[in-house]
This record gives structure tokens, C-alpha cells and sequence, in this order.
């Protein structure tokens, strides 16, 4: 939890500071006074603060977000004694209407850069990794959902609509469905071709926020030992890495996603506080102390009793790359710039597509918002670089996107003034601006609350 956590704050830190950057270089630029420059919000003090010049450099303590205040602009600070006043040269307000333009879409602008950048240092300092869709000897391993659309374990993916699939990923494969709804599955069974038309029903199942993490489709593979923890139930019973688990308690498990699936039934059932405090009384699972297993153990069949501790043996599997063959596609500078920006481009594209399937009732939305605890989750456990950057290239390409909705308070409800007065020649009443980011920022704080409050409810 400490390194998710820290993790999503340094995200979080890099992309308000430089988002936030991008507004303060273009005011600076057009000589418009930053009277702020906070990384965070500050409501009531400020963890710290320096006045260097004109601008108060400062650190808040509620991780939200951030700010700078532009003399002479209506925002967040409601400040409208400084409206009051006869306008000064240095306001932001004295700007022609194409500076305060390029002002407010600057924080935007950085986002997008920073996603492009981002996405190109990743690809060319660790390249792109992709399982060979032929090297998948054994076929895919189908989950519940997939059976549902009329996958079976062993089929070989060859095509979703047009788009090829040569390149093996669960990720891709779930996109086609969900994102581009596709209308077709073209597979081969047994060695014979098939079609499996799309059922609309069970890809909406895919949308909801429980299902977020599922892989409909996977490599399958059998479920080989790698390693044996000392002092478990494993070592006891004389399980040797090499042995290949065929079978638990008489049921055939010769493949990796069976047998786990066949574990996970050995272990307690996880609930959620609330229901542990005060849901319905039901009989306690009884749960086994042990299994009996089959393995093969350089083509001997071999039974063994297993005992268990939390439903558990106390073994690891080989890696994925001992079964399939996973390449890596690098890139020269040049290569990987260009992919950043089909990446990002990409990326935004399917955020509007997604905004439009939850218009059309597609997908809804409350599975499909989340607060800082759905985005700082995305961040796993561990440390690992590629993808902390590639996280903060999708976060900096979301901010982006979100900034630059139509809504009074976010940067988009500034540029539609903005571009309306560039028009029209008629400049928006100060009045009118205040009130308009009064709406505005309620409108955003009912969401976070809102966000906040559905994240509570799927961890309490």
C-alpha cells in the first residue's frame, strides 16, 4: 500500500506541477501577473510557502490537484474584489481575448506533450513486448465471460472484425469488444474456421467495474513447478520443481487457469467490511486442511497429499515465456517519437469513443468512474518504471482530456468563453463568469464526491 501510494503521489505531483507550469509560462510570457503557484490545495494553510517576486510558491496539503491565480481572473478563488478595481495592464482580464487564449489552453497543451514524450522515452528505452499469437501451441484458455460469448479453451484467435490478431493480448482483445464494438470473432477450432458473431449482452458485462480486471482470453499452458517454499505443504509432501499438477482431488487440472481456478475454491471467502460487520449470518465454510494431487513427474504419474495453509500449497509456477514465445519490438529515437504520437492519439481517440458509448448507454457510468483510489490502485504494489512512466502518460493524456471538456471551472469552460468572444466580439460579464464557475466547480465537486463515494462502497 506505501508504494502505491507514493507512487501515485510523484504521478500526481509531476503532472499538477507541470500542468500548472504550462499556464504560469504563458501568462508569464504575455507580462500577466501569477500571484499563486500550488503543487496541491491549501484550504486554511499551507505546508509550505516562499514569496519569490510577484508569485507565492507553495505546497497544500490536500492532494487534488493544484493551482495557479492569475490577477484579474475569475477561478476557483472566487476572489471578486479584484474585479472590482479598474482594470491593470497586468491583469489577465486587460489580455486581448487570443492571449488569455493561449493562457488557459497552456496547462492542456503540456499534458499532451508530456503523454507523447512519455510514451516515446518508454517505447524507446524498454521497447514493446508481445506474445507471437502463433506460438500459442495449446490454444487460449477461455474465462467464464469468454465461454459466454462462445469461445472455447484451445481455439486459436485469428481476426476480430478486420483487425488481425498476430499479436496476442487479453487488453486487445477486450478493447475490440468494449471500445470499437466489434460485430465478429474469427477463430479456428480443431483446425477449422469459425465465426462467432459478437453478443452485445456479454460484452456489457465487461464494462462493469467488477469485471475491470478480467481476462476474457489467455495463453494456455500447463501449470509446471518453478519453486517449492520451505516449511509449507508443498515441501512436506515432496512436490519437486519440474512436476507438472494434472489433476486436485480426482478433478483434471493439466492446464495453468484450471488449476487456480480449482485452488481459488479452496480459500476463504474475501468480503467487504461492511458485509463482515453486518451482513447476513451465513454457515462458515468449511475448507479443506488438504488435497490429494496427480502429478507428472518426468512422465511418471505420481499422487500426493498436499496439506494447505489459507488454500494454499506453497508453490510458484514457470513463467509465461516458458510456454509461449514473447518478443520485443525496439525503437530508434525517431521510431519511437512517431509511435508516442500514435500511442497518445490512439489513446485519446478511445476516450472519446468511450464518452460515447456511455451517452448511448453502452456502458454506465458509475462503472465506469473512480476516485484517486481506483487510479492509485492502477499503480500495483511493486516498483517497476515502465510502468509507473506509461501510467503517468495516461494519467497526463486524461488530465488533458478532462481540462478541455466544456464545463465552467475546468480549462474547456474558459476556452468556450473564450472562443465565443473571438467570435462574436462580445466579452462574457464578469458576472456571468462567476457565477458560471460557481456551477462549474459544484458540478465537479458533487462528481469527486460522488466518485469518492462509489469507490468506498466497492472497498467497504
Amino acid at each position: 500500500m506505501f508504494i502505491t501510494v507514493i507512487q501515485f503521489l510523484l504521478s500526481l505531483s509531476i503532472l499538477v506541477v507541470l500542468h500548472e507550469l504550462g499556464h504560469f509560462s504563458a501568462a508569464k510570457w504575455f507580462k500577466t501577473r501569477v500571484e499563486k503557484f500550488y503543487l496541491f490545495f491549501n484550504p486554511g494553510f499551507s505546508l509550505f510557502k516562499k514569496q519569490i517576486g510577484e508569485t507565492e510558491y507553495g505546497i497544500g496539503w490536500l492532494p487534488l490537484g493544484g493551482y495557479v491565480k492569475i490577477s484579474g481572473m475569475v477561478d476557483e478563488s472566487f476572489d471578486m474584489e479584484q474585479m472590482e478595481s479598474e482594470p491593470q495592464p497586468y491583469e489577465f482580464r486587460s489580455k486581448p481575448a487570443w492571449q488569455r487564449l493561449i493562457i488557459m489552453i497552456g496547462g492542456v497543451f503540456v499534458n499532451f506533450v508530456l503523454g507523447v514524450l512519455l510514451f516515446s522515452m518508454v517505447l524507446y528505452v524498454w521497447g514493446k513486448d508481445y506474445i507471437v499469437n502463433d506460438s500459442l501451441p495449446e490454444g487460449i484458455a477461455v474465462s467464464e465471460v469468454g465461454r459466454e460469448l462462445g469461445l472455447r479453451d484451445g481455439d486459436k484467435i485469428i481476426k476480430i472484425d478486420e483487425v488481425i490478431f498476430d499479436r496476442f493480448s487479453s487488453g486487445a482483445f477486450s478493447k475490440e469488444l468494449v471500445i470499437n464494438q466489434a460485430q465478429n470473432i474469427y477463430i479456428e477450432r480443431g483446425g477449422q474456421p469459425m465465426t462467432l458473431p459478437v453478443n452485445k449482452e456479454v460484452v456489457a458485462k465487461l464494462t462493469k467495474y467488477e469485471n475491470r480486471n478480467v481476462q476474457v482470453v489467455a495463453p494456455r499452458h500447463p501449470y509446471i513447478l518453478a519453486n517449492i517454499n520451505e516449511g509449507t505443504g508443498a515441501a512436506e509432501a515432496g512436490l519437486q520443481v519440474g512436476d507438472r499438477i494434472l489433476s486436485v482431488n480426482g478433478e483434471a487440472t493439466p492446464y495453468a487457469h484450471q488449476f487456480l481456478e480449482k485452488m481459488s475454491s479452496f480459500q476463504p471467502v474475501k468480503k467487504k467490511l461492511l458485509q463482515r460487520l453486518f451482513g447476513k449470518k451465513e454457515p462458515v465454510k468449511v475448507l479443506p486442511n488438504s488435497v490429494k494431487i496427480t502429478i507428472d513427474r518426468r512422465g511418471t504419474p505420481i499422487e500426493k497429499t498436499v496439506n494447505l495453509k489459507n488454500g494454499k500449497m506453497g508453490v510458484n509456477p514457470r513463467g509465461l515465456n516458458n510456454f509461449v514465445t514473447i518478443e520485443n519490438e525496439s525503437y530508434t529515437p525517431g521510431a519511437a517519437l512517431s509511435a508516442g504520437w500514435t500511442r497518445s492519439i490512439t489513446f485519446i481517440t478511445d476516450q472519446l469513443k468511450a464518452f460515447g458509448h456511455m451517452f448511448s448507454g453502452k456502458i454506465k457510468a458509475k462503472d465506469s468512474l473512480g476516485s484517486f483510489i481506483t487510479i492509485g490502485s492502477m499503480f500495483g504494489s511493486d516498483w517497476d518504471w515502465q510502468r509507473f512512466w506509461s501510467m503517468t502518460a495516461s494519467l497526463s493524456l486524461l488530465l488533458g482530456f478532462i481540462n478541455l471538456l466544456p464545463i465552467p471551472a475546468l480549462d474547456g469552460g474558459y476556452v468556450m468563453f473564450l472562443l465565443f468572444e473571438s467570435i462574436t466580439g462580445v466579452k462574457i460579464p464578469d458576472r456571468f463568469m462567476e457565477i458560471a464557475t460557481l456551477i462549474g466547480f459544484f458540478l465537479l465537486m458533487g462528481l469527486m464526491i460522488f466518485s469518492f463515494g462509489l469507490d468506498l462502497s466497492r472497498v467497504i
